[in-house]
């Protein structure tokens, strides 16, 4: 099993709902109604998940949540990601090196709870996989880990689904994704690690990859 686990999604909504999704605090778990169900149907099918989500943060809102990310991936974490209003469109593509249960549950109760705001009746898909190259699966590959469904309604773990329209369509930030781990590893290399100075990069913050709107919690 690959150390890379990815989170994306690509979930309708208004601008304004996108800035209050950002602003709203996600009080609980029950924005998801069946959490412990996460795995089922998938590559981890036979794994319950009923105590996996006990770390997971509430009380905070998305932008707090998300900038923290930002915060860190500008000072050399890794776990970097492209959050962004794009099209109509909140989109996320979201790094994690190994399964991280607050980093990973977390970035998914969050995606959760944008279904309040959506800006079209019909569900739609977020995505938990592992990929050593951080790619997006095919749509029908046996390996995706765990889907959920968003709606206006609340959110909820399903057994199947045909992902050849949320894979479509998440493959402009997957590209967007690899310009940023581009860009972090070319000014790596620049970087005069004999310095001893601290790295720091302003391209995670760029709004190619995070949205402003995010980066004032």
């Amino acid at each position: 099993m690959s150390d890379s686990f990815m989170v994306a999604a690509r979930i309708p909504l208004s601008r304004e709902g996108f800035e209050a999704w950002l602003r709203t605090p996600v009080e609980n778990l029950g924005v998801i109604s069946n959490p412990e169900a996460m795995f089922d149907g998938w590559l981890w099918n036979d794994r319950r998940a009923d105590t996996e989500w006990d770390s997971v943060e509430t009380g905070t809102t998305p932008a707090a949540y998300f900038a923290e990310r930002v915060d860190a991936s500008c000072e050399g974490d890794e776990e970097c990601g492209v959050l962004r209003y794009h099209d109509g469109a909140l989109e996320a593509y979201l790094l994690h090196f190994g399964y991280s249960e607050r980093s990973v549950h977390t970035a998914l109760l969050m995606l959760a709870a944008a279904g309040a705001v959506k800006s079209e009746p019909t569900e739609d898909t977020v995505l938990f996989w592992a990929e050593t190259g951080a790619n997006l699966w095919p749509a029908d590959a046996s390996g995706w880990l765990a889907v959920l469904s968003v709606s206006r309604d609340g959110a909820r773990f399903v057994r199947s689904r045909d992902l050849t329209s949320t894979v479509a369509g998440l493959r402009p930030v997957e590209s967007r994704f690899f310009d940023l781990v581009e860009r972090l590893s070319e000014e790596s290399e620049e970087w005069d690690w004999d310095s001893g100075e601290d790295f720091r990069t302003e391209t995670p913050r760029d709004p190619a990859f995070t949205d402003p709107a995010m980066l004032n919690p």
